[in-house]
């Protein structure tokens, strides 16, 4: 069998594998992702009002794509940065793929919401009731309502050279008038700009009195669409459509001092609010002669517009889903597990003193890390404590707690990453409270992101000092810890913790490189490493040994780890990837790529944890916090960190055949990049069901 190989490897040697054709497009795959999440909101296997947040997160993503990825693209265009990726195309052809995909998509999105989605609400008594439904008694109260809450706050803006078009915030709902006739000043104006208040909800509840059957909703858009011309009186409003921009919100940040760097970034959070525009969007049957207006505007292109069958705000109605109370139309409830020693010694230290506990949130509860951190800050043998923080709750239990902890005299560091996107503003407030409660805080390192997941305790007992280590792949965040997959690890192993350690010191302070023993750690080796455990499958299956990969995580586009793959799989290796996201190998082309099978699983939770099984003789398994990208290879602080219990490898890898096995929530990518649902493939067999419903019964 081995000379088997050996001869398929020589046989490939004429294969080019830097040929575009083996590689996906980064962006267009992540629009892929984002499709099998809008699926989601068609699929009734889920409750009612889960299907309506699939539709919104579908929205929600799609912004932040255009904010993030597609202003990428069009600054590649500006700076005439004409540069093909891996995958041969050239941003410009990019952009136009992406237009014409949007289109279709949001035509479809619009197409479940209207069809689909807001039937099935009214047949549950939940209506949004539109202006030409109103009776007498809606229309007193929208009146009113306009009157006493809207009328007060917003600031209607004729176009005229004394009024120009003014900077509209990124993602606001406005509406754009017509107008004939002349106001008091004799002027006449054509058009004019009405902002929605932002301080107001964008779906309001009908008072029982007025609509007492079921859950009644209007649109603030709607409202304010009904009393307008009483905006401008005196004048006619001939036209009235709503729209919606959204802005590049990627900051750019310079080398500036760590000391001024929390003030620097603040200062461009307010900017972000007025990025380059990159995507318009607008109500259905707005004349062409208002949407070219607004394209000229926001210099924008015809490909750029998009025209919506609803509201333009769509992911303003995820507020729906607190204001309804059906726990029939929603997931059922559950309350995450908790491993046994953990139950029976609610003391966290006393728990790893005894073993490492694994946990797999949200199955299993995060609870015990928060508690850990809060024991610590009252327990008298805790010397020091330092975490590693990328996104956390608002009102986070863990930052009061290391607050305590440094009231309380211990030595508090915290790494607080203030480019976490969309955290930043949040950050910089946690950092100050941490500051005020004399705990150091570091911003990480200049040019690279902290995004490892760490936490480390050092304990006096009696005449020497015990180091305890937290490691996960997710944030320490309470809230998504019930909703994202990830793992976490709580262990006293002393390698381990040293190792932590020495990645503290190294982000916190200055020197050489260092060389962890156990944990593997970016920008430094991760790579190397990830390269050498990929290259001995690929050498172990030249031997005729048994070889094979299983790797679970966010995303992967790094070209280098794309070709030691696909180097692995033509030497025989069993590969397969569970990648949620974004995938820019292509499994399953001969002679490259056969024995690599890639899937994806989207379910009710958000899969979120990175795991690594390598096979070559004495299997090994990692948990980290990075996905397979360069941007985590080469731009982040990142950690890689073995599991070392028998038991834990034993039941991580049985938890990623689990995985492999789903017909219930997965999709498989073939060869020509298209994605296929996996549901219903297989026999009526609950061993293939639904892994995380399989995962909520096991671990629950």
């Amino acid at each position: 069998m081995a000379s088997t190989q050996a001869q398929k490897v020589a046989s490939s040697a004429d294969i080019d594998l830097e040929d575009s054709a083996y590689y996906e497009n980064r962006e267009l795959n992540y629009f892929k992702f984002n499709l099998r999440v809008l699926s989601q909101a068609s699929n009734p296997k889920h409750p009612l009002l889960e299907r309506l947040m699939f539709l919104l997160i579908f929205s929600s993503n799609l912004d932040e794509f255009f904010e993030i990825r597609i202003s990428g693209l069009k600054k590649q265009l500006d700076f005439g940065r004409q540069r093909p990726g891996p995958d041969g195309l050239y941003p410009e052809q990019v952009l136009k793929e992406i237009h014409l995909q949007v289109s279709a998509a949001l035509t479809e999105q619009y197409r479940i919401l209207n069809e689909d989605l807001l039937p099935n609400l009214a047949s549950q008594n939940i209506h949004f009731i539109p202006r030409h439904e109103w009776n007498e008694e809606h229309k007193a109260w929208t009146r009113d309502y306009f009157d006493s809450e809207i009328q007060p706050v917003v600031s209607p803006l004729g176009l005229d050279p004394a009024h120009p078009f003014p900077r509209l915030v990124n993602k606001s709902l406005n509406f754009i008038l017509s107008l004939d006739g002349k106001d008091a000043f004799g002027r006449e104006s054509g058009l004019a700009i009405v902002p929605a208040p932002r301080s107001l909800p964008r779906l309001i509840k009908v008072p029982s009195e007025i609509a007492p059957e079921g859950d009644n909703f209007i649109f603030l858009s709607s409202i304010i669409h009904a009393y307008v011309d009483e905006l401008f009186p005196g004048m006619t409003v001939t036209e009235c459509h709503q729209f919606r921009v959204t802005r590049n919100s990627d900051l750019e940040m310079s080398n500036v001092e760590v000391e001024d760097y929390a003030m620097a970034l603040q200062g461009q959070l307010h900017s972000r609010r007025f990025g380059a525009a990159t995507k318009l969007e607008v109500s259905i049957g707005c004349p062409e002669e208002l949407t070219d207006f607004l394209l000229e505007r926001f210099n924008l292109t015809s490909d750029e517009l998009f025209q919506l069958d609803g509201p333009v705000n769509l992911q303003r109605l995820m507020a729906l889903y607190g204001m309804i109370d059906r726990s029939d139309l929603r997931y059922p409830q559950f309350s995450p597990g908790t491993p046994r020693l953990l139950e029976e010694d609610s003391y966290i230290f006393a728990a790893v003193d005894k073993e490492d506990q694994l946990l797999l949130h949200p199955f299993q509860s995060f609870i015990p890390i928060i508690d850990w951190v809060r024991q610590a800050a009252k327990d008298p043998t805790v010397l020091s404590i330092k975490q590693t923080l990328y996104r956390t709750n608002e009102s986070s239990e863990l930052v009061e707690a290391l607050a305590e902890a440094a009231r309380n005299g211990k030595e508090v560091t915290v790494v607080i990453e203030l480019r976490a996107r969309f955290d930043e503003e949040e950050n910089i407030n946690f950092a100050s409270t941490l500051q005020e409660a004399g705990a150091v805080v570091v911003y990480g390192v200049m040019g690279y992101k902290t995004h490892a997941k760490m936490l480390l305790f050092v304990r006096r007992i009696g005449n020497s000092l015990k180091r305890y280590a937290h490691l996960g792949t997710g944030n320490y965040h309470r809230k998504n810890s019930l909703l994202y997959t990830d793992y976490s690890l709580l262990t006293s192993d002393e390698v381990v913790c040293a190792d932590v350690h020495k990645v503290f010191q190294q982000i916190t302070g200055m020197g050489k490189k260092i060389h962890p023993n156990l944990v593997i750690h970016a920008p430094f080796n991760l790579r190397k490493s990830l390269l050498k455990m990929i290259n001995a499958e690929r050498d172990a299956a030249l031997a005729g040994k048994k070889a094979r990969i299983v790797a679970k995580m966010n995303a992967i586009t790094d070209p280098d780890i794309i070709k030691a793959l696909y180097g692995a799989s033509m030497a025989g290796v069993k590969i397969d990837l569970i990648i949620r996201g974004i995938c820019c190998l292509r499994p399953g082309m001969a002679g490259v790529s056969e024995n690599i099978r890639v899937i994806s699983v989207i379910g009710r939770f958000l899969e979120h944890s990175r795991v690594y099984y390598f096979q070559n003789s004495d299997p090994q398994v990692y948990c980290s916090s990075a996905d397979w990208m360069e941007r985590n290879l080469n731009n982040r602080i990142e950690v890689c960190f073995p599991i070392l219990k028998k038991k834990h490898i034993s039941r991580v890898k049985a938890e990623l055949e689990m995985y492999l096995n789903d017909r219930g929530q997965s999709w498989e990518l073939n060869s020509t990049g298209e994605y296929r649902s996996l549901e219903n493939t297989s026999p009526a067999d609950e061993s293939l069901e639904d892994v995380q419903m399989l995962l909520l019964k096991q671990l629950f």
